[in-house]
């Protein structure tokens, strides 16, 4: 006999395990193909619709009118969904357009609505720029669900809604800007005003004593000065006449008298108050030089002050000695007459004393001056410092004030820009419309990832009962695995009985084989129909 070839027995050995485990490979293949062929079956259509929006930048150069409003786009885009995918919009959109009627009669609403929020996917388009992060240009708004209409109607509503909330945003962005700017800048002037009173009433209350005025202060300490030193030589113009008039009027009336009347001592009363009081004028017309290059607390000015006052002191006594000393200097004997002459002695001695009484007022007022100037000078650096105070206090408000009107003019412009609608906008690219195609399940995809399991699990199945089997299938099988030879093989011997017994094994295994498939028919369409969830996990897992 021919030695068989080694394919020939391969074919021959799977042919037989064929044979043996025939049904057991039917039933691994189809008992998953049929319960993922009813699945696949009556899953139902998802549908998707997608709106593209663009995002348009701001019309008129920031250059010109720099925005309020900070926040970037995409953290604006989170802060707008967040809004749009609140419990209360979502609830408004489910009752508008009866979103889940067969699953709100299943599960409480609030799951409802997450599930719509899985439903809804926002997806950000950018490019990139050298040197910075990537700017978006645009996004899409997509929506699923078991209608396709439906579907685009609420897509086109949600596109609508951050369309609008865009605006919104924007608005009351600019709108608090301009608002707080407004209010920050009220403030600031009230106190802006505040200060300057305060500056005004300072300056008007130490007027002469600022600094701005310290050189008209000492332009007219020198020029009282001058006056006092003038004065000064002018009481000692008048003195020194008044004392020559005295003089010869005591001459006219000693020739003219009938009886010679005594001669004024030198040392008389009247006489040494006239020389003091000459001394006296020469003095101050000193005191007023020293004061033009000296002040008030200078050793020789201190001393010449001291001098002068024990001069006056001395001549107050003198004076008040005369009436005392004697007949007075206008006295006579009452045969006496005054002659024209003495007349006019007189009269010019009048008008001279009234010229000293004239310059003695002058220099005082001059003094009170020189005093009240010199106390103004003094006072200068004091003033000076707290005026500093006031001032920094102003420039440093009136700076704010300047920078805040600019910001809110500024805040009045981007308010404008928005109102006019020329800022940052959404613009609708690609509105949603219905797709006839469903975007889930990809039931071909599906079908073909069910037939290889199932071969798969058929296979494994025959090849795990051939490795539990150990039994022999022939009379090969029993030479390979013992030494005794085998002497005598009796095939099997089929009766009446046996095959009616396999008949009715027969009819009892495909009935059941009918029951199961329709219960297994059944159970897919209570998993699958209207199983959008069981869509989306088979759409990530085929994917």
């Amino acid at each position: 006999m021919a030695e068989e070839t080694p394919n020939a027995s391969g074919l021959h050995g799977l042919l037989a395990i064929w044979s043996r485990r025939k049904w057991l490979a039917i039933l691994a293949f189809a008992v998953p193909i049929s319960g993922a062929a009813s699945l696949i079956i009556f899953l139902p259509n998802v549908y998707r619709s997608t709106a593209t929006v663009l995002v348009e930048r701001q019309q008129v150069p920031e250059s010109f009118v720099q925005t309020t409003v900070t926040s970037t786009l995409e953290t604006r885009l989170q802060t707008i969904s967040q809004e749009i995918l609140s419990r209360s919009r979502l609830l408004a959109l489910i009752d508008r357009f009866g979103l889940y009627p067969s699953l709100r009669k299943r599960i409480p609403l609030e799951d409802v609505i997450v599930r719509m929020r899985e439903d809804i996917k926002l997806e950000l388009k950018g490019v990139d720029v050298r040197g910075q992060r990537q700017a978006t240009v645009s996004f899409t708004i997509s929506y699923q669900g078991s209608n396709p209409d439906t579907v685009s109607l609420v897509t086109n509503t949600l596109v609508s809604f951050y369309i609008e909330e865009n605006m919104k945003v924007r608005e009351r962005l600019t709108i608090g800007t301009a608002e707080f700017l407004k209010v920050q800048l009220t403030e600031t002037k009230k106190r802006l005003d505040d200060l300057e009173h305060k500056v005004g009433a300072f300056k008007r209350r130490y007027l002469g004593e600022l600094p701005q005025q310290m050189e008209t202060n000492l332009a007219s300490l020198e020029r009282l000065h001058t006056q006092l030193h003038m004065n000064a030589d002018n009481q000692m113009r008048a003195t020194e006449r008044r004392q020559a008039l005295l003089g010869q009027l005591a001459e006219a009336e000693t020739l003219l008298s009938a009886t010679p009347l005594a001669p004024v001592a030198p040392g008389a009363p009247a006489a040494v108050a006239d020389t003091a009081e000459v001394r006296l004028a020469r003095l101050n017309q000193e005191l007023a030089k020293l004061r033009t290059q000296f002040n008030e607390k200078y050793p020789d000015v201190v001393a010449m002050k001291a001098e002068i006052a024990a001069l006056e002191r001395e001549v107050a006594a003198a004076k008040s000695r005369e009436p005392q000393s004697g007949p007075k200097k206008d006295e006579r004997p009452a045969a006496s007459h005054p002659t024209p002459y003495a007349l006019r002695l007189k009269e010019a001695l009048g008008e001279a004393e009234a010229d000293i009484k004239v310059f003695k007022g002058e220099e005082r007022r001059l003094r009170e001056s020189i005093a009240s100037y010199q106390a103004r000078v003094e006072h200068v650096p004091q003033r000076e410092q707290e005026l500093r105070e006031l001032a920094r206090d102003y420039e440093s408000t009136g700076a704010l004030y300047q920078s805040l009107l600019k910001r809110y003019e500024e805040a009045q412009l981007a308010e404008s820009l928005e109102q006019r609608q020329k800022g940052e906008q959404f613009r609708v690219l690609d509105p949603a419309i219905p797709d006839p195609k469903p975007a889930a399940p990809t039931r071909v995809k599906l079908f073909i990832i069910a037939l290889v399991g199932s071969l798969g699990l058929a296979v494994g199945a025959v090849m795990l009962a051939e490795h539990v089997d150990t039994s022999f299938h022939g009379v090969d099988d029993l030479r390979a695995f013992s030494a005794v030879p085998v002497l005598v093989s009796i095939p099997r011997i089929v009766t009446a009985t046996d095959r009616r017994r396999k008949l009715w094994r027969m009819r009892l295994a495909a009935g059941a084989a009918v029951v199961g498939l329709v219960v297994i028919v059944g159970s897919g369409y209570f998993v699958a129909h209207g199983n959008e969830r069981l869509v989306a996990f088979l759409g990530r897992s085929a994917s």
